[in-house]
């Protein structure tokens, strides 16, 4: 297995020299478009459970174009119209019948069997004039080899489905048409882009955000033999194998690392508790927490897996200077350290953070108040992994040079992860984790791991980042995005490895 198992992203022109050298004749074309369009209406399905799940009467509307993107929807409407025995389908052939080539043809020819008179074709007149909504749009009239411009009555097909109230969710087939290398003025806007055996590099382009939604990478198995260079990547699930294996018996506690963590406030309480959590379920195996002295008795009743120390308090219940003393005292027994969960502002606080890391050569993961500018600087030349939201990489990459971390783990939609060099992208995750806490649980996981394998800062983060976001679909599918808290993710952190363990 790779180091960091992953499979290139590659530009547009790259992603078609694979797909021609992989697929050179229309019977590989055909076997690929069937595992499309199967992954395809699996993802589709899979995803719906985060608004409650396809119905038996499911109704799909699925928009073609001439080639190889419209038969990969057509085929994934056949799958949802088998899975969903009263669904119904309207399909929008956007250049009509006599401009699909062969195997987009064929595909309709296919979902034509198997749909029967469950499936009927539709015009943009016919939309406009219907009062009933549509559970799925399929979006399938452009694929990555798309140039502008745009013609008319396509813009306007994407325009009324862009802004049509009764479609629940708009999925991109591998990417939204009208985009690409170059964008159209009109362009799909999915709530999912389905990105079927490679992932191309428009898609995770920040830029591009607002049209692609949230990425899934459906593997079609492009990449089993060989890969071509990319300095991006996109992260598989396969990353979280050894976790989901035996671990040799003869082991204890000292073999699966030392984790310190170092934060709290009497502000903040709560989240130096989720890291802790975290990190418990990390499979690390011991843990000690310093935090200020008043919170440490009620948090080592909570949970008594961690050894608590007390430390003193500046008068606003933050760290003071005067436990530094302490910290020093035990750092050696640590194989990793995460620094700044709950830990505040005050400036005593900052400064003893900063002369922590300066006085500290084991690996760090530096989160949330301990990413300031000085801190940073201090902990130059150290194996340090930074895990700041898009506010926090602002306020930290205006005074220093953001490539300085070891590893950088940049959280968002998607999340990055890079050692500099490659940039690594986790599409596992979604708006379940827009809340408070989530990224506090995220720096336990990773430091946990971190813990375990001090010597590879890139795999851990890499690591911990898939996890946290596989654990968060599998909530969202459970108990959608709304009515759920950050402490629900720890349920779902053994069945992400036991999903993955089914897989395999």
């Amino acid at each position: 297995m790779d180091r960091v198992p992953s499979h290139p992203v590659l530009t547009c022109a790259a992603a078609a020299a694979w797909e021609k050298k992989l697929l050179p004749d229309e019977a590989a074309e055909w076997a690929a478009m069937q595992r499309a369009g199967a992954a395809i209406a699996t993802a589709v399905t899979e995803d719906f459970r985060e608004i409650g799940g396809l119905s038996p009467e499911t109704r799909l509307l699925v928009l073609v174009g001439k080639g190889h993107n419209g038969g990969d929807a057509l085929l994934a409407a056949m799958n949802l119209m088998a899975l969903c025995p009263r669904a119904t389908a309207g399909v929008l052939l956007v250049f009509g019948e006599n401009a699909l080539r062969p195997l987009a043809r064929r595909s309709l020819t296919e979902l034509r069997r198997v749909a029967g008179n469950r499936l009927g074709e539709v015009t943009l007149a016919t939309l406009k004039s219907e009062l009933a909504g549509y559970d799925v749009c399929l979006d399938g009239v452009f694929g990555f080899q798309f140039r502008p411009p745009l013609g008319e009555i396509t813009a306007e097909i994407l325009a009324w489905v862009n802004t049509h109230s009764r479609i629940r969710l708009r999925a991109a087939v591998d990417l939204p048409s009208g985009l690409g290398e170059q964008n159209a003025g009109t362009v799909f806007r999915a709530d999912f882009t389905y990105a079927t055996g490679v992932v191309k590099a428009p898609v995770v382009l920040p830029a591009n955000a607002p049209f692609v939604g949230r990425v899934r990478y459906l593997d079609l198995g492009f990449f089993s033999a060989s890969q071509p260079d990319s300095s991006a990547h996109v992260l598989t699930v396969d990353i979280l194998a050894p976790l989901a294996q035996l671990r040799r018996a003869q082991t204890d506690k000292r073999t699966y690392g030392h984790l310190f963590v170092i934060g709290g406030s009497r502000s903040y309480p709560g989240a130096v508790l989720l890291t802790v959590q975290a990190a418990l379920r990390s499979g690390v195996g011991l843990l000690t927490a310093f935090v200020p002295a008043s919170l440490a008795p009620e948090y080592a009743a909570r949970f008594p897996e961690a050894m608590w120390v007390g430390l003193s308090e500046t008068a606003d219940g933050g760290l003071a200077l005067s436990g530094l003393a302490l910290i020093r005292e035990k750092l050696p027994r640590a194989t990793a350290l995460v620094l700044g969960p709950g830990l505040g502002a005050a400036p005593e606080t900052l400064e003893a953070t900063e002369a922590i890391v300066r006085n500290t050569n084991i690996p760090l993961l530096l989160d949330a108040d301990a990413l300031r500018p000085g801190i940073l600087t201090a902990a130059a030349g150290k194996r340090l992994i930074a895990t700041p939201h898009a506010g926090e990489f602002q306020r930290i990459s205006s005074a220093t040079d953001w490539r300085e971390p070891g590893v950088l783990v940049l959280k968002g939609q998607p999340t990055q992860v890079s050692e500099g060099e490659n940039v690594y992208f986790s599409l596992c995750g979604g708006p379940v984790l827009a809340r408070g806490g989530s990224g506090d649980v995220l720096a336990g996981l990773i430091g946990g791991l971190l813990a375990q394998a001090p010597d590879d800062l890139l795999l851990a983060a890499c690591r911990g980042t898939v996890w946290h976001g596989l654990a968060a679909d599998l909530l969202a599918r459970d108990l959608g995005q709304v009515a759920v808290q950050t402490t629900q993710l720890f349920d779902y952190l053994r069945p992400a490895l036991q999903s993955l363990a089914h897989e395999s």
